[in-house]
């Protein structure tokens, strides 16, 4: 499966378009690395736990999309866009978008 932020595939044409790929995930922070995170924001720094969480949701919410891009029958997902935003105090959403298309060979 071709995943793209561009709207075409170079060298491939598009033959049909077949709908909106999406997948998300939500994660809750974790009160143990919310502690640590506090003295990390007080002595400044990259907090990684939350890097490494944020990463991996990120991921977890790309393979969801490409999976519902299987489904519809997609070659490739082009232009996809990944957002965040935060559902509650200790949780946030990533949302993964993109255009599920079929490709000529």
């Amino acid at each position: 499966m071709i995943v793209s932020t561009c709207e075409t595939v170079p060298g491939r044409e598009i033959t049909e378009v077949l709908g909106l790929a999406k997948g998300n995930t939500i994660r809750a922070r974790h009160l143990g690395r919310d502690i640590t995170a506090g003295i990390k924001g007080l002595l400044g720094g990259e907090i990684a736990d939350y890097t490494k969480l944020m990463a991996e949701s990120r991921e977890q919410a790309i393979d969801r999309m490409v999976a519902h891009a299987r489904e519809l029958g997609a070659d490739a997902v082009v232009g996809v866009r990944v957002g965040t935003s935060m559902v509650m105090q200790l949780a946030a959403e990533i949302v993964a978008v993109g255009t599920a298309v079929r490709l000529n060979p």
